[in-house]
């Protein structure tokens, strides 16, 4: 099979464009002919793709030279085979599917692009008279991805304070294809702790299957005047699904501000001063109140009088 050049631009007028159901276009013809083209939405430059064509005869006459052929011009960029299907006879209640290669090639040019289907067949009236034969254009939208998408979510307090611990949830996503030994640096601000690993690696990240890492960051136990930004970098790098070594990044800022009177922490705990009362169980660091503060507040709160209870009049 011979390959031919498709253009990343649709030349000259099309007739029709029928509605676009995601990666499928149905088409209803005269003979009770449908035509179901599946296609890709994406594709990335320098990947193969198909296009899936299935033709039924839903009605009750004969249909004969039916065909579609890919209309292609000069400009390099994209490849098929074979750019035309054709089937030679397809009774009442028939079918036939068959499926073309698309190929991107690393020329091309990313954007919106175009394939044109010149679709014809001849009915058979009373199954005996071949009739004129029918055409129609179909335009195919293909949209051309220069490289897959490697997303990075971070989620970390908009502001922070001293002497205490958040957290920071990472999330991977690739959107487009599946990635293979993965490695995710993260690197916090000098003056910043990381309870946790810095580094994580994994031998596979799956299309579309996120990946979560959660870690803690620890802040300096000596307070601040003003507030400042403190920037953490996060470092993704992979090699994609053709053997390519890529590398994406992502740098968030947090806010490291002085410590108010009161302040609530993310494990339960809370701040008064310069006094932290943890939760029950804490998951952080637990920084304890002097024990004669403590003894101090149980005296207190054990003498404290009760008020006496009114007595009902008789």
């Amino acid at each position: 099979m011979n390959r031919f050049w498709i253009a990343p631009f649709l030349a000259g007028l099309f007739f029709l464009i029928p509605s676009i159901h995601g990666e499928s276009m149905i088409q209803n013809f005269d003979g009770g002919m449908s035509v179901e083209i599946n296609f890709p939405d994406e594709i990335i430059v320098g990947r193969e793709g198909i296009i899936s064509v299935l033709v039924k005869n839903n009605g009750w006459e004969e249909k004969q030279d039916i065909s579609f052929e890919f209309s292609l011009s000069e400009i390099p960029g994209l490849m098929i085979e074979p750019n035309n299907v054709s089937i030679k006879k397809l009774a009442e209640g028939g079918s036939y599917g068959e499926n073309v290669n698309l190929i991107i090639t690393k020329d091309a040019n990313p954007g919106i692009h175009f394939i044109n289907i010149k679709y014809s067949q001849i009915l058979v009236s009373n199954n005996e008279i071949p009739q004129k034969p029918f055409y129609q254009d179909i335009a195919i939208p293909i949209i051309i991805k220069e490289d897959p998408n490697v997303t990075i979510h971070t989620k970390i307090p908009e502001s922070i304070f001293t002497n205490a611990e958040f957290p920071v949830d990472i999330e991977i996503v690739s959107e487009d294809i599946d990635i293979t030994d993965v490695k995710i640096k993260i690197i916090p601000p000098s003056d910043i702790q990381f309870r946790g690993e810095t580094m994580h690696a994994f031998s596979k990240i799956e299309k579309n299957s996120p990946v979560g890492i959660t870690s803690r960051i620890i802040t300096p136990t000596q307070e601040v005047n003003t507030e400042y930004k403190l920037p953490f970098e996060i470092i993704v790098e992979y090699t994609n699904d053709i053997g390519e070594q890529k590398e994406d990044s992502q740098t968030v800022s947090v806010v490291l501000r002085p410590r108010t009177f009161m302040e609530l922490t993310t494990d339960g705990g809370i701040w008064i001063g310069d006094f932290f009362i943890a939760p029950y169980v804490s998951l952080g660091t637990i920084i304890g109140i002097p024990a004669g503060a403590i003894i101090s507040l149980l005296v207190r709160r054990r003498t404290t009088p009760k008020k006496p209870a009114r007595r009902k009049k008789p």
